[in-house]
């Protein structure tokens, strides 16, 4: 099969020919239809995360989503030809082993989820990352619930998908974006606010805040416009450290809570609100062969949304 293989930091993906993989006893192949690109990979190419990968050389792509062509011998769960996705993990594909940059990946039975008749592969491949880590900010950390105000910071791949997915539990949503290219994708999202800077909402009395942008900035001013008693969650990671007032904390009673990847049945969730219509990826479709490509224009923060690799 072909696939895209990372060998080294700073190095380009390299294009090889590897045998088809084979599913040991609780394991699965599934023919790639959709693989998404993550500024995760990104930072495994330019040495940033790269001590968390299985091995080197290794096939990227920990956004999959296809169809199951191979089943072990102990599998019971899944049979040859459901729709499935890989929902990314540290123990999974494209991190500890081969991922999803290949015409085939084998993943454990237990890792995998299925995908609704009604969510499409390219759709679906996002799910299991971004929309997944966003839904884990949003309801698990924030606890969002209908009827209350939220006000999302960053409105790229991960803060849109947050916003949609407030809205779908029914809050008001209130959204701080200082990139102005992007304001046309959040006046069509309709917000109940949008504005350069969260503390323009301050007398909106929002409930939750989640930084989708993590500048250390946007995190202080989350801490200056959240209500007294409301809950501020943490998943931005642009910034290693921010200076916060713990004062304002301490006198304002705020939760301060960290969000980070997302469970299995995190996933399972997305995936039904994407069947019901409540939340979708923008995504920028691309070619098997447009990868490394793709990578370089993600790195370079010329993709607006998600860029996933497309199979026919």
């Amino acid at each position: 099969m072909k696939a895209w293989q990372f060998t080294g930091v700073d190095e380009p993906l390299r294009l090889v020919d590897l045998a088809d993989p084979r599913p040991g006893p609780d394991e699965i192949v599934v023919d790639v239809k959709a693989a998404g690109l993550c500024h995760s990979d990104v930072s495994f190419v330019d040495g940033t995360i790269t001590a968390l990968l299985g091995s080197v050389p290794i096939v990227l792509g920990h956004e999959t989503a296809g169809i199951v062509s191979a089943i072990g011998s102990d599998v019971d769960s899944f049979a040859i030809g459901d729709r499935v996705g890989i929902p990314a993990t540290t123990e999974g594909p494209g991190t500890a082993v081969d991922g999803g940059f290949a015409e085939k990946v084998r993943v454990e039975e237990r890792l995998v989820v299925r995908i609704p008749d009604a969510v499409s592969f390219e759709q679906a491949a996002p799910a299991t990352d971004a929309a997944r880590t966003a839904y884990r900010a949003v309801r698990t950390f924030g606890r969002v619930e209908e009827g209350m105000k939220v006000g999302v910071i960053g409105f790229g791949g991960l803060g849109s998908l947050g916003a949609q997915i407030a809205r779908a539990f029914g809050a008001q949503v209130y959204v701080a974006e200082i990139n102005e290219a992007v304001r046309p994708n959040i006046q069509d999202f309709g917000p109940a606010g949008m504005s350069a800077d969260i503390r323009d909402f301050e007398d909106a009395q929002l409930d939750v805040i989640i930084d989708f942008a993590g500048f250390g900035t946007t995190t202080a001013s989350a801490i200056d416009a959240i209500r007294h008693g409301g809950r501020v969650v943490q998943i931005g990671m642009a910034r290693e450290s921010a200076t916060l007032s713990m004062q304002k904390i301490i006198l304002k009673e705020i939760t301060l809570v960290g969000a980070s990847n997302g469970e299995k049945a995190e996933c399972e969730a997305v995936l039904d609100l994407i069947a019901q219509g409540k939340i979708r990826s923008r995504i920028t479709p691309i070619a098997f062969e447009q990868i490394p490509e793709y990578l370089g224009k993600l790195r370079d923060g010329q993709i607006d949304g998600r860029a996933v690799a497309v199979t026919p």
